[in-house]
């Protein structure tokens, strides 16, 4: 993946995400549902962090919320030194094409494109040179070498997600935010794509943010964030599969204890 040229902006703060009770209700009166509830962390620059919690837990609001896709309703959302609240919606989309890097389960290419032009997508929408021998490089790196003037559908579901990380990757973001990106790839796959996520962040300085349900998958994280009912639950460093499933099976009683303190 290519450094930053040297006439880019470069954030000055070792801080690469940070949420003040950050709180997200859907719905009114009777119908509301808080999805996120008063979540307040901060994420050092160079770091893989996995949020982890069961189907409804709030973990993909969580996500939107940080990166800026979603307004919270409260709350204070830090990212690459920027704070997101105040800003009007076109800040925020030009913001999120310089700064935030996404990868999806679904992919989101466009068929039309080819790998090289859906790598290059986010340069030629936020208005800069679109600088081909760099596309090339990272997708040298992802392995897609040999991919370039394919298009999606000659692709397997592998490949797909390593074009979506190159594209993720091209604007050298000062956070990649992945929601599920291994969800609909079989086991090799998937470990490959952990892996060029995890070299991105360790060789790279890359800081990436991935909701995950899958404990192998947080296993290549730094650390792990877990979320019950809208609410951190826990922390677990340096994880391993085994205790990322053992810290899994037991959330209700992170929750329990949370609410029986007033936490």
């Amino acid at each position: 993946m290519a450094r930053r040229n040297d006439h880019e902006q470069t954030s000055t703060t070792a801080e690469a995400l940070r949420l003040e009770s950050v709180t997200k209700v859907y719905g009114t009166a009777g119908s509301a549902v808080t999805a996120v509830d008063h979540v307040s962390l901060s994420l050092p620059a160079g770091s893989f962090t996995a949020v982890m919690g069961p189907s409804g837990s709030g973990k993909s609001t969580l996500l939107k919320c940080a990166a800026g896709l979603e307004q919270p309703d409260s709350g204070v959302v830090v990212v690459d030194g920027t704070e997101m609240k105040g800003r009007s919606e076109a800040a925020l989309i030009k913001f999120r094409r310089r700064r935030i890097g996404f990868v999806f389960q679904d992919y989101n290419l466009l068929p039309t494109l080819t790998v090289t032009e859906n790598t290059t997508l986010p340069l030629k929408l936020a208005g800069r040179r679109i600088d081909r021998d760099r596309a090339r490089d990272i997708l040298t790196q992802v392995g897609l070498q040999d991919r370039l003037d394919h298009r999606p559908d000659e692709l397997s579901g592998g490949q797909r997600q390593r074009v979506a990380i190159a594209r993720a990757l091209v604007t050298e973001p000062g956070v990649v935010f992945a929601d599920e990106p291994t969800g609909a790839l079989d086991t090799r796959s998937a470990r490959d794509v952990l892996d060029l996520l995890r070299e991105a962040v360790h060789v790279h300085g890359r800081t990436v943010v991935m909701v995950t349900h899958d404990p192998v998958a947080a296993s290549y994280a730094d650390s792990v964030q877990f979320l019950a009912d809208g609410r951190l639950a826990g922390r677990l460093a340096d994880p391993t599969v085994d205790a990322v499933a053992q810290r899994l099976a037991h959330l209700g009683d992170a929750v329990a204890d949370q609410t029986a303190t007033g936490v």
